[in-house]
């Protein structure tokens, strides 16, 4: 006794598969930026590499 598989089950497989790409996508963008967030509170203020420093860097003046 074999079944076959309709076109409306190929349909609704198709739009799951989708939707289950789409949500695993977005939720391991979601936790990446947690993990980065959290890595970059730990770390200490002088080792971040996206603060500008607290005095600006001196520029020669050409006479």
């Amino acid at each position: 006794m074999g079944t076959s598989l309709t076109p409306e089950f190929w349909r609704l497989f198709a739009v799951l598969l989708v939707i289950s790409a789409a949500v695993t996508f977005l939720m391991s963008a979601a936790l990446d930026a947690l993990v980065v967030r959290l890595q970059q509170r730990r770390r200490p203020p002088a080792d971040r590499k996206d603060r500008t420093p607290e005095r600006p860097a001196q520029i020669p003046a050409h006479h």
